[in-house]
């Protein structure tokens, strides 16, 4: 349980995550997942890293039983950790490859987001449920995946959208059968790390260089929001509902 590296091929590391039962992560996992990007990220010998998961689904987002057990301490840790995350894979120093199965959802979405490159098995479902956990962010990452409008009633309805949706808008490069997906993921990490070293790092660095939004910044903008909610009482009551009616796997994001 937790976060773990492997390298199953010269020139590539696999970063995964795995916080039973749906990963959703608590605050220490997403400064942890932070890390081990960034440190597959400064090894030389790697030149493309996959973004996994083990379990249901890729990521559920923050622990909201950890927020409401520990009240603003954990909501400003689990603000400040998912910004690390999802830094650490924007800033990643080779290219971040995004291996995603099952329900990928709020945190899940700023990960993604911020990755170079998606690879989803048939059975991925993409969403923000956050105006249902009185939370707000990741739309910064969201309006990376879909178009504007899309990305705007996806966020007030809390709906998915599937991989083949995803897809057909060009941000997964690719969709393939829930078995397939690790061999798809490493397919294109391999044709990624057959690249000169130095050339794929600059490469990288050249095309968020040229990144029309600050990710970093724009993110912790909505995260204002988030405090701003949770300050008036509103994010705190919409919380509470959480688990009460039935509560669906996406209800831990």
């Amino acid at each position: 349980m937790g976060v773990s590296t492997s390298s199953p091929e010269k020139g590539i590391s696999v970063v995964t995550v795995d916080f039973p039962p749906v990963n959703a992560l608590p605050v220490r996992g997403w400064f942890e997942l932070a890390g081990a990007v960034r440190a597959a990220g400064r090894d030389a010998d790697v030149r493309c890293v996959v973004l996994a998961a083990e379990g249901r689904g890729f990521n559920a987002g923050v622990d909201i039983k950890e927020i409401q057990a520990q009240g603003g301490p954990a909501l400003a840790g689990a603000s400040e950790g998912c910004a690390e995350a999802f830094a650490a894979v924007y800033e990643c120093e080779v290219p971040v490859v995004a291996e995603v199965h099952g329900f990928c959802l709020g945190g899940g979405i700023g990960l993604v987001g911020n990755a170079d490159a998606i690879v989803a098995s048939d059975d991925a479902t993409f969403g923000l449920p956050e105006l249902d956990r009185g939370a707000l962010g990741a739309a910064t990452h969201l309006a990376r995946l879909v178009p504007q409008h899309l990305m705007r009633a996806l966020y007030y309805t809390s709906r998915t959208a599937t991989a083949a949706e995803l897809h057909a808008h060009g941000s997964v490069w690719q969709v393939v059968p829930r078995g397939d997906l690790r061999a798809a993921a490493l397919e294109l990490a391999r044709e990624i790390a057959a690249k000169d070293g130095r050339l794929i790092r600059l490469a990288k660095a050249a095309i968020n260089g040229i990144d029309p939004v600050d990710v970093r910044r724009s993110y912790r903008f909505e995260q204002a929001f988030t405090f701003e909610a949770s300050l008036s009482g509103v994010g705190d009551r919409v919380r509470d509902t959480f688990g009460k009616e039935g509560a669906q796997v996406g209800d831990h994001g």
